[in-house]
């Protein structure tokens, strides 16, 4: 066992490590409750025999989206765009784990030479960046160590290891579940604070509340601190958001979802959970609607046309 894994297993106290990255391959199965030290790709791959739910897709299971897109995409997992590589990037230079970074000698991706570096270090697990990019995502990372609170939520120096990964199951619903935290702190006194890092084009509180809202983040918030109370690690834990801006001079704001959010998230997670235990007892996965609805136009469409009447 690596370290890492065995101070993971130290910090969840009854629950077991079985796989460390020492250890783990494409056979890898997860079996047991606990935190795993074992690559972001693995997690990913879902190692848990049968199938397990992480947060991203339980949110995934809900409207606007559906059960038959979120059983798609876990069948065909979808390649990550430039702006997915950008925010891995970032993660890596602020938790100091994660994929490589491979600095592309190119301004744009247009010639043949560029895209082949590009796609040789995809092909390798590494993160491909331009020279501009890569500049970018270093003062991302320093603008954050220079922030007073965000700065000591990702300290190694407080003990804490990034991206383990949780695995439980939810004795209710009957199902396995799954989460990675981007910082899971050392044991201490106090309440665990349980920190997640976001890039985002404006931290104005504004805008962090669409995002809290269209992206589902009382979801995450919820869902990840139900893993860390099933595991014994805490049994209150708070969950904060650093919202950091993709552009100079790369305000944070760092954030803490109120009771009726949580509760919010709660909920959602219940519902989510529901549909995911019966789409998987029934082995189907439905979409919509397979029946015909009657739709009106949406209130600013009716507006227009009472007001020139």
């Amino acid at each position: 066992m690596s370290s890492a894994g065995a101070r993971a297993q130290a910090r969840a106290g009854r629950c077991g490590v079985t796989i460390t990255a020492d250890t783990v391959s494409e056979d890898s199965v997860i079996a047991e409750p606990g935190v795993y030290d074992i690559p972001e790709w693995l997690y990913h791959s879902d190692p848990v025999p049968g199938g397990s739910l992480s947060s991203s897709g339980a949110r995934k299971l809900l409207p606007p989206s559906c059960p038959a897109k979120f059983r798609y995409e876990v069948d065909h997992p979808a390649s990550p765009t430039k702006y997915m590589e950008k925010g891995t990037a970032a993660h890596k230079l602020v938790l100091g784990t994660g994929a490589p970074i491979v600095v592309v000698e190119a301004s744009d991706w247009k010639t043949k030479a560029a895209q082949a570096q590009r796609d040789e270090a995809r092909a390798a697990g590494a993160v491909p960046l331009k020279p501009a990019d890569y500049q970018q995502v270093q003062e991302m990372a320093l603008a954050l160590r220079l922030h007073p609170v965000a700065s000591v939520l990702f300290d190694p120096g407080r003990g804490g290891l990034p991206e383990q990964s949780l695995f439980w199951e939810d004795r209710e619903f009957g199902v396995w579940r799954r989460a990675r935290p981007d910082w899971l702190p050392a044991p201490g006194p106090g309440r665990m604070i349980i920190p997640d890092y976001k890039t985002i084009g404006s931290a104005d509180l504004d805008t962090i509340r669409k995002h809290v809202s269209n992206f589902g983040y009382h979801c995450q918030a919820d869902y990840y601190c139900a893993g860390a109370q099933a595991l014994g690690i805490d049994e209150d834990p708070a969950f904060l958001f650093v919202f950091q801006e993709t552009s100079p001079p790369y305000l944070i704001t760092v954030v803490q979802l109120d009771e009726d959010a949580m509760w919010a998230g709660r909920q959602a997670n219940r519902e989510a959970l529901e549909r995911y235990r019966d789409c998987m007892q029934a082995g189907v996965w439905p979409g919509y609607t397979d029946e015909i609805q009657l739709v009106s136009l949406p209130p600013w469409a009716r507006r227009r046309y009472t007001e020139s009447i």
